[in-house]
């Protein structure tokens, strides 16, 4: 499978507690990035659990965790746990 066919689909998910303090802990690692995401998310809906994806940063091993639906589009807002880097799925 070719790597951006394979980071389409989803790697695992994960429970939302599982979701939340991952999120919590990514946007404390990176100046900025909780005042990004406030800005450019809106909140989830109470749903059990949430999808995860592999990073697309070449050579980033980290972990994409729903952070919020994006507030300009139609799509979940996501943040990578290793790089810090946010794009939409």
């Amino acid at each position: 499978m070719t790597s951006n066919v394979g980071q389409s689909y989803p790697y695992t998910s994960e429970t939302e507690p599982e979701r939340a303090a991952a999120i919590a802990a990514t946007v404390s690692a990176y100046e900025g990035l909780a005042d990004k995401v406030r800005h450019e998310t809106t909140p989830l809906g109470d749903d059990l659990r949430w999808w995860v994806w592999k990073c697309p940063a070449p050579g980033c091993p980290g972990h994409l965790h729903v952070a919020g639906y994006a507030r300009d589009a139609h799509a979940v807002y996501v943040v990578c746990d290793t790089c810090g880097r946010t794009a939409l799925r």
